[in-house]
């Protein structure tokens, strides 16, 4: 039971660092667009972890194309949440 323990919370570090390593920073050379927003709404909840523990992480692309970035992050963060799918009937 400890060791299935110590793995989960393994496999959990290094999801964690991975997808937290993937948010925007601000400093892109390129426009973020819509697929951009749906990934970085999808990996808001890394995002704000590596932000608590000091990293230096934006949570939203700073150079983006505006209505479809926002669109995609939206969609992202729904889908990461289960979108409607929770709620009760």
């Amino acid at each position: 039971m400890k060791v299935k323990n110590s793995v989960l919370g393994l496999i959990l570090l290094v999801c964690i660092t991975t997808f937290s390593s993937c948010a925007p920073n601000g400093y892109e050379s390129n426009e973020a667009g819509f697929f951009s927003g749906i990934w970085h709404g999808f990996i808001i909840a890394f995002s704000i972890i590596g932000k608590l523990f000091g990293a230096d992480i934006g949570i939203y692309a700073e150079h983006n194309t505006g209505f479809f970035y926002w669109l995609g992050f939206i969609f992202g963060i729904g889908g990461f949440g289960g979108g409607g799918s929770a709620a009760r009937r």
